[in-house]
């Protein structure tokens, strides 16, 4: 007859049974405590980590559906119409993504061969997976500029002469507020000027509003006023804003029925998409207002930071909820440090590191990510 008693551990395996028994063993031996609770992390990744609020939730549930392909969820149609009234454009367009909003935008204005203009940190040239020459075939001019900004000289300065040889100067991209500046927010008569140089060369306008809505609220600038000098606007609703998923494309009737093939053509047409549309409403009625709470808590990161003795920063950089800081030391490992202390942030370079607050982490969570950052790059760093 086979023996079936279990097999001795070996000596790692027992080494983990009397770490975990020791760990969780009720302190007058009467058995195993439950397994505790993890805390959850205090996530400053992004603010595309942010989670529906439960009112959210309930009006994504409640929302009136149709079938957005065929053109007939009149909760996507009320979002539509909604946005184009408030960027104070003819018309707009409810697609997937941030990315597939800048892509389709630039498929409308452009055809292959064509160049785009714009800053060497904007996200559709960084972060877009090179969309901008697999979807349509153009070639791009890169600026360069404190902050991810650029002057009106700095356009006229990479128009192509009209002749054959060269691709041809079609569009110009503007980031606001600029992610990888810092979340800066570009002046109004810059956005004026850089746009009318562009135009007296014939090129169209395209606005990555991504966070247009934190622009707005760190200046009290309305949205049409930045959109009105651009023929395309995107904007997104799933970063500060706290919505699952979405963005918006606004821009005049004939460019936007472009952007809708495009989003077709890119297999960003959504069926019951009402659910989400009705989250996006519900945000522009709830959530854009308190995002001046994430600047003040970016800011109170950033004097944190600065104070830190191996971090550098300075705080008066910080004009919305993203913030860069130099290390000294390798990012990777500082930023491990951090995750294992309670802090989720993401290395930018070898020596740098990127926060940003959100609806994701209330004014408590950002005092216990102050007194972590305080622990690990205070004078008790090792770095």
């Amino acid at each position: 007859m086979k023996d079936r008693r279990l097999p001795s551990p070996s000596p790692i395996r027992r080494e983990v049974v009397v770490v975990i028994t020791e760990r969780y063993t009720r302190l007058d031996g009467s058995g195993l405590l439950p397994w505790p609770a993890m805390t959850p992390p205090i996530d400053l990744r992004s603010d595309t980590v942010t989670q529906p609020t439960e009112a959210m939730k309930q009006t994504m549930m409640s929302a009136t559906l149709g079938d957005d392909v065929l053109g007939d969820d009149p909760t996507v149609i009320a979002l539509q119409e909604r946005c184009a009234a408030l960027l104070e454009k003819e018309a707009a367009c409810f697609v997937p993504s941030g990315s597939m909003a800048n892509q389709v935008a630039i498929r409308a204005h452009t055809r292959p061969g064509d160049e785009i203009i714009c800053h060497e940190h904007s996200h559709i040239y960084q972060y877009e997976g090179g969309a901008w020459a697999a979807v349509s075939g153009c070639s791009i001019a890169l600026l360069h500029g404190d902050r991810g900004q650029f002057e009106p000289a700095d356009v006229a300065a990479v128009i192509r002469m009209n002749d054959h040889h060269f691709p041809r100067s079609r569009l110009l991209v503007v980031e606001n507020t600029q992610n990888r500046g810092g979340g800066t927010v570009w002046p109004i008569d810059r956005i004026e000027a850089v746009t009318d140089e562009a135009r007296s060369h014939g090129l169209r306008c395209h606005l990555d509003g991504a966070r247009i809505w934190n622009a707005s609220a760190a200046t009290g600038i309305e949205p049409a006023e930045y959109a009105r000098h651009f023929d395309t606007v995107s904007a997104c609703f799933s970063k500060g804003l706290g919505c699952p998923v979405g963005s918006i494309v606004c821009g005049d009737t004939e460019t936007i029925e472009h952007v809708h093939r495009g989003r077709k053509m890119l297999g960003g047409g959504m069926r019951q998409s009402g659910m989400l549309a009705a989250a996006a409403l519900y945000a522009l009625d709830h959530h854009r207002h308190r995002l001046a709470d994430d600047h003040t808590h970016a800011r109170i990161l950033a004097e944190t930071l600065a104070d830190c003795d191996a971090a550098e920063i300075d705080p008066r950089s910080v004009e919305t909820n993203i913030l860069y800081f130099d290390v000294h030391g390798d990012a990777s490992a500082i930023v491990a440090r951090l995750d294992e202390s309670g802090v989720r942030c993401l290395d930018s370079g070898p020596n740098t590191i990127r926060c940003v607050t959100s609806l994701a982490v209330d004014r408590s969570g950002i005092d216990e990510a102050c007194a972590i950052f305080r622990r690990v790059l205070g004078s008790e760093g090792t770095w």
